[in-house]
């Protein structure tokens, strides 16, 4: 009995987690033409000189050829925080390095709560590395937990085929996208970014159309399954800010949301486009699947 107890304590951290670790809430799949009419290249002043919306639509297009950057962030849902920092390359897929500390919530009495974790995302499956702690305890002599996007869309439903589009296919352009698709989108001045001057733009999207938006492999029957979730979760709308620089590069992403659970906040920052990003899976014999976990 005590080691079923153990097991579940872990699984019910590990699971919270991967909720909180998607590299953004949220993105848009690129519309045909998104590959035309870049003329402008990294005009530094094009971002002044154009709309709010052909601006964000050149920002989407040169943030996207740069192909990977460093990243980092915080997120905050209702009481649980999460921090994080690393780099991304999404190229061929999203493949990325992070280091994750967790803390409130569901986390808070659980033994990950304030202690950097290790994350490897690739095209297929997200890693986490749970610790020694977790190794003795629960992942038989194994440290990482492996996330296999098919499997959490096939046990999950519809939230679960939600959450594997995200993490295959999200990466800084898309929430330029998303704000995009609504085609209501302002400009509020110029700002500094850690030390960079960028134009800042915002604008609210409603949540219930989000997966629609965005989604590029759910059923329609997934998709109003996925609405109908979300709406009943108490979140009617979401604020998206982006800053752009003067290379017409996303350097800051921020998106905002309430519900039943309280407050959703998240802030990303990118840096150094360009840079050169290698993922390296953990060998197997130190990986448990996550859907071994549960049948524990």
């Amino acid at each position: 009995m005590r080691g079923t107890h153990v097991g579940a304590r872990w699984a019910i951290a590990a699971g919270s987690l991967v909720l909180m670790v998607g590299l953004t809430a949220c993105g848009s799949e690129k519309s045909d033409d998104d590959k035309a009419g870049d003329k402008t290249g990294g005009d530094k002043s094009g971002q002044s000189a154009m709309s709010p919306l052909a601006a964000l639509k050149l920002a989407s297009q040169q943030t996207d050829k740069k192909n990977s950057a460093k990243v980092e962030g915080t997120t905050k849902m209702g009481e649980q925080n999460s921090r994080m920092s690393g780099d991304m390359d999404w190229a061929n897929g999203i493949r990325a390095n992070m280091s994750i500390t967790q803390t409130g919530g569901a986390i808070a009495s659980s033994p990950i709560a304030g202690k950097p974790m290790d994350a490897k995302y690739t095209p297929d499956a997200m890693f986490l590395n749970m610790g020694d702690e977790f190794a003795a305890q629960a992942g038989r002599g194994k440290h990482w937990v492996k996330y296999d996007y098919d499997v959490l869309a096939q046990k999950a439903g519809p939230s679960g085929a939600f959450l594997k589009d995200q993490l295959q296919n999200n990466n800084p352009s898309r929430s330029v996208e998303l704000l995009l698709a609504t085609g209501k989108v302002k400009s509020v001045g110029s700002e500094d970014v850690k030390g960079v001057k960028a134009t800042h733009y915002t604008g609210t999207v409603k949540v219930s159309e989000i997966a629609k938006m965005q989604s590029k492999e759910l059923s329609q029957s997934d998709l109003d399954a996925l609405q109908k979730q979300l709406e009943t979760s108490g979140m009617d709308t979401e604020t998206i800010d982006l800053w752009v620089d003067g290379e017409n590069l996303l350097v800051k992403k921020r998106e905002q949301a309430q519900s039943n659970n309280g407050a959703y906040d998240s802030t990303v920052y990118y840096s150094d486009y360009g840079t050169s990003v290698t993922v390296t899976e953990p060998s197997s014999s130190d990986t448990v699947d996550f859907q071994d976990m549960l049948q524990q």
